[in-house]
């Protein structure tokens, strides 16, 4: 059965798709053997992508927007785990050797959601992923007849996303905005609230009912 290796060549944003996408480009590889290049078919990739936090440092501010997620930092040593940011697939075609191939990544500016949290509370730097593989492989056999076999759940790949990828990519797709989900009654209580005041817009009613900006306060933990 063909071994493949899997890299992690860069990712960058696609500006012209339906929901804020990221492309991570990969570079597919089988080690040389004696019996020369498998000749694959095609193989259907599926990938696990989570987020490894203990992996970087963070300045003050990032410590301090990270609370609702790891608690304090004196917390971080039991709550600072990896969690599951999202799940992927894509297809490769046909090659011998190697090969480099497009993983769409679909990303969510939903902050009801912990990776976006996440990803949001960061200012610079870079985020510190894994990608756990599998799928399956359709490649040319000994006598050239087909093959199946699946990709081993062992095969991973580590990759720092830049910090500012992920900015570049909402900032385009929601310039100067971001996306709150809101239970159905309080958006009710907002409209009812909008109409009474007579303010054409969401944002208008948002900001007479919130307080002026004032000094972020530490948040302070309950005993």
């Amino acid at each position: 059965m063909p071994d493949l290796q899997i890299e992690v060549l860069g990712a960058e944003p696609k500006t012209f798709a339906a929901v804020p996408l990221l492309a991570f480009k990969l570079r597919v590889s089988e080690p040389p053997t004696d019996a020369g290049p498998t000749s694959f078919h095609s193989i259907a990739l599926q990938c696990q992508i989570r987020i490894e936090p203990v992996r970087r440092r963070y300045a003050p501010s990032e410590q301090s927007a990270l609370f609702e997620l790891f608690g304090h930092p004196q917390q971080w040593s039991q709550s600072l785990r990896s969690m599951l940011w999202t799940h992927a697939q894509t297809v490769v075609g046909s090659f011998s050797g190697s090969t480099t191939v497009e993983l769409p990544v679909p990303c969510s500016f939903d902050f009801n959601l912990a990776a976006t949290k996440y990803f949001s509370a960061l200012e610079a730097d870079d985020v510190p992923l894994c990608l756990l593989f599998s799928g399956t492989m359709f490649y040319a056999g000994d006598t050239g007849g087909l093959q199946v076999a699946q990709i081993s759940w062992e095969k991973e790949a580590a990759f720092r996303l830049p910090v500012s990828v992920w900015q570049q990519m909402m900032d385009h797709y929601y310039p100067n905005s971001v996306w709150l989900r809101v239970p159905r009654d309080v958006f009710d209580r907002l409209q009812q609230y909008k109409l009474r005041q007579g303010l054409p817009t969401s944002d208008q009613a948002l900001e007479r009912l919130l307080p002026a900006q004032q000094p972020a306060e530490q948040p302070q933990v309950v005993p």
